[in-house]
């Protein structure tokens, strides 16, 4: 396969070649929307509608545009972030310039490397909201998530992997502001309660740099789905980081992580759902 390194420019030309054949699709799909039971954004629920979770509480989240939502914390990008705000060996790390970066199965190296992550398969669903403006869905904006492998792994800047950019892609949100990933559970590494982290830019357009990011923030998980997870085969590491670690004494979540932890569904065999609803000042 011939490939070629355009970065988000060229990923852009491709998706606004598809945009007619995706507008007639949603015409048909809209036209017997009618019928259909509405289905609430932001999380799993059971029969009687109540948002379905384990372990610690996910707190109040507000329903999109109900007029009132807690902007999420500000975190760090930690270090390895690959947006260009780094560098690596001597040379300046940034996923975000290469072709292919959009997409949302990120469990795959791409734009040459040909690695693929293994672990228990995750999805991850976010929705931003307008805390500035009644919490109203964000469209058009972009996600970045980046985690690390399930041996606590970053490519691109751990030893063995810095030839692979796998557990990185960028998304753009829809009309109601969800974006969605697929990808596989992060492991937990010495010191830090398993997490994801995410930036937020204004549009897609803008998430080829990193200064136009509004927001930089990570999500954790229930301790409930972590047990769970981390029985799985090849997380043997994680069990033994997790035991010495909690979310008091983690160095981000330490504060306080109620709008901060995902709402997850599933189990180890059939894979998980994470669900959060992000609240940013559009």
């Amino acid at each position: 396969m011939e490939l070629h390194d355009h970065g988000l420019a060229s990923d852009l030309e491709m998706m606004r070649r598809q945009a007619a054949e995706r507008r007639q699709v949603l015409r048909w799909l809209l036209a017997g929307a009618a019928t259909l039971p509405l289905i609430s954004c932001g999380g799993g629920s059971d029969a009687s509608g109540t948002v379905a979770s384990s372990g610690a509480s996910t707190g109040t989240l507000a329903t999109p545009g109900t007029g009132a939502c807690t902007v999420i914390a500000e975190e760090t990008g930690g270090p390895y972030p690959a947006d260009g705000t780094n560098t690596n060996g001597g040379s300046i790390i940034n996923v975000l310039n290469q072709s292919g970066v959009v997409r949302s199965d990120i469990r795959a190296s791409f734009n040459g490397a040909t690695s693929v992550a293994a672990g228990v398969p995750l999805t991850i669903k976010l929705q931003l909201l307008n805390a500035s403006g009644g919490c109203a869905g964000l469209a058009g904006y972009a996600v970045y998530v980046w985690h690390c492998d399930r041996d606590g792994l970053y490519s691109l800047y751990s030893s063995g992997v810095t030839a692979q950019n796998y557990l990185r892609g960028v998304q753009e949100t829809d009309s109601a502001g969800n974006v969605s990933f697929t990808t596989i559970f992060p492991g937990c590494y010495a010191g830090r309660m398993p997490h994801v982290h995410f930036e937020v830019y204004p549009s897609l357009a803008k998430a080829a740099t990193a200064s136009n990011r509004i927001k930089t923030s990570q999500f954790t998980f229930p301790l409930a789905t972590l047990n769970e997870a981390y029985a799985a085969s090849g997380y043997t590491a994680s069990v033994r980081n997790l035991a010495q670690i909690s979310y008091a004494s983690d160095n981000v979540f330490s504060d306080g992580a109620s709008l901060q932890m995902a709402t997850v569904t599933g189990n180890v065999t059939d894979g998980y759902v994470a669900t959060l609803v992000i609240a940013v000042n559009g």
